[in-house]
């Protein structure tokens, strides 16, 4: 899905690390939330409470998951998730936008 529409949209941008990472949060009418953002290169130690999908619009990034060995190479048009109250890092070596979709 390229849009979304029928979504409600805050105006204040979720600013992380200095700028390096902003998003903004769509509502949808059913309750549910997404972030749309951009990721800037640099390496990134993220928290989460709910569960996420992280679609990766374009860009590429490496991603190391919670009990994970190693780093995974994730492309523009690829996905990961990762579980609730987990932390997560990313090493993003280009421009990254991306979708992150909060799964419960």
């Amino acid at each position: 899905m390229s849009e979304f529409t029928h979504v409600t949209v805050t105006k204040a941008a979720n600013i992380y690390f200095d700028g390096g990472v902003t998003s903004r949060t769509l509502i949808f009418p059913d309750g549910q939330r997404k972030t749309l953002g951009i990721m800037q290169p640099g390496e990134f130690e993220f928290g989460t409470q709910a569960a996420e999908l992280m679609e990766i619009l374009s860009g590429e990034l490496d991603v190391q998951l919670p009990g994970a060995e190693g780093w995974r190479r994730i492309q523009g048009g690829e996905s990961f998730e990762v579980p609730a109250n987990a932390k997560f890092t990313v090493r993003v070596l280009s421009l990254t936008d991306y979708c992150c979709s909060f799964l419960s």
